[in-house]
């Protein structure tokens, strides 16, 4: 607990006043009570030297505000405490209870899922910590009773899907090893559904971890497994994203040549049309407008003069529901004109990018936007 705190905020950018505002602010517009400002910063400072524990109360607020869940805010491992069922009778009960979940039942999780989605694109996961935890909850104690394959398969392929956007929210949050945790989560919840284009999502997302670490090489034989994962059996859409995610991955390794034949394999992959939803699975969006972005990331990664045309490209065509992923795109712009000596120009998309990122409270993105920075 004295620790967790501060390393915490101090991801985010925020100071301890800065903290206190945002607590007071929160507070407001929720019409709660807290203590007085100057009340505020004896609690934070103790809160982080562990000379106080926090109350519920405003674990309450700071989680949603920082985007943790509360053992990673209190800095302690979570402490499961099992069910216990009480004899035979019970437990039956909860068999025939997961047993009754029906396709309307199933569809709920899907739709709740595709809510929680939707604001985190428009408004970034950090506010949606207890909901989605909440979420994942109740699929996990659905599947764990749900004993017959009919019954299983449905609520196992919800749970993967909700388990990768978790992760990759908790990724975007900077909460690295609870977004290991649910890539492998939704990986076992895909294994338990039969259900490979999850699977292979799943690992191919979970390769950003390793990058991200600073293992490009086994994030790049993380990929590539992920596009061997039952091949046969991967939608042409699924097949053109995990190219493209292969193709900056081998950027970020140094890898040229193998970035440009995995953009001209997700090109041939990519279905015609300006859909980008895939029909077999949800959680894949990827049209000509996205994949043209894509390809532009991973020519400025490469240094390739194209880069620019490409991303001014996507940034016309952009979606502006997408308001982190335009984050990502301003944050392409500025490396881009980083590599040719426009700093000025370089100069308007860092700023723009910063913006994007603080209002999503992206931690991984605003890192990016710091690096950049240091190269002014």
């Amino acid at each position: 607990m004295a620790t967790a705190l501060r390393s915490i905020r101090t991801a985010r950018g925020w100071s301890q006043d800065r903290l206190i505002y945002e607590m007071e602010r929160y507070a407001q517009q929720r019409l709660t009570n807290v203590a007085s400002t100057a009340s505020l910063k004896t609690y934070v400072s103790e809160w982080e030297n562990g000379k106080r524990a926090i109350s519920e109360r405003y674990a309450s607020i700071l989680r949603p505000l920082l985007g943790v869940t509360d053992a990673e805010l209190r800095g302690a491992a979570e402490q499961l405490i099992p069910q216990q069922a009480d004899g035979y009778d019970d437990l039956l009960s909860r068999i025939d209870s997961a047993r009754s979940i029906g396709e309307s039942m199933v569809q709920t999780f899907l739709d709740q899922t595709e809510l929680l989605r939707t604001m985190d694109r428009q408004m970034g996961a950090a506010g949606l910590v207890d909901q989605m935890a909440g979420h994942l909850a109740s699929m996990e104690d659905a599947l764990t009773f749900a004993v017959l394959p009919g019954t299983r398969r449905p609520i196992a392929t919800a749970l993967a899907g909700a388990a990768t956007l978790a992760a990759w929210q908790a990724l975007d949050a900077g909460a690295v090893e609870r977004a290991w945790r649910q890539y492998e989560l939704a990986k076992r919840a895909a294994q338990d559904a039969d259900a490979p284009l999850y699977l292979a999502h799943a690992m191919g997302e979970q390769a950003y971890v390793l990058r991200d670490a600073g293992r490009p090489e086994m994030a790049v034989e993380l990929i590539r497994d992920a596009l061997r994962t039952h091949a046969e059996r991967q939608s042409p859409r699924l097949k053109a994203w995990l190219s493209a995610a292969e193709a900056e991955l081998c950027a970020a390794a140094g890898m040229g040549d193998d970035a440009r034949r995995a953009l001209e394999r997700a090109a041939a992959h990519l279905p015609e049309g300006d859909e980008a939803r895939d029909a077999d699975m949800a959680s894949i969006f990827l049209n000509n407008g996205h994949l043209a972005r894509w390809r532009g990331n991973v020519l400025a990664m490469l240094g390739d003069g194209a880069a620019m045309e490409e991303l001014y490209a996507a940034l016309r065509s952009a979606d502006g529901s997408f308001v982190r992923a335009r984050s990502g795109l301003h944050s392409d712009l500025a490396q881009a004109h980083l590599s040719r000596g426009e700093l000025d120009d370089a100069r308007t998309h860092i700023q723009q990018a910063r913006l994007l990122a603080n209002r999503t409270g992206s931690v991984r993105y605003r890192r990016r936007v710091e690096m950049l920075t240091g190269r002014l």
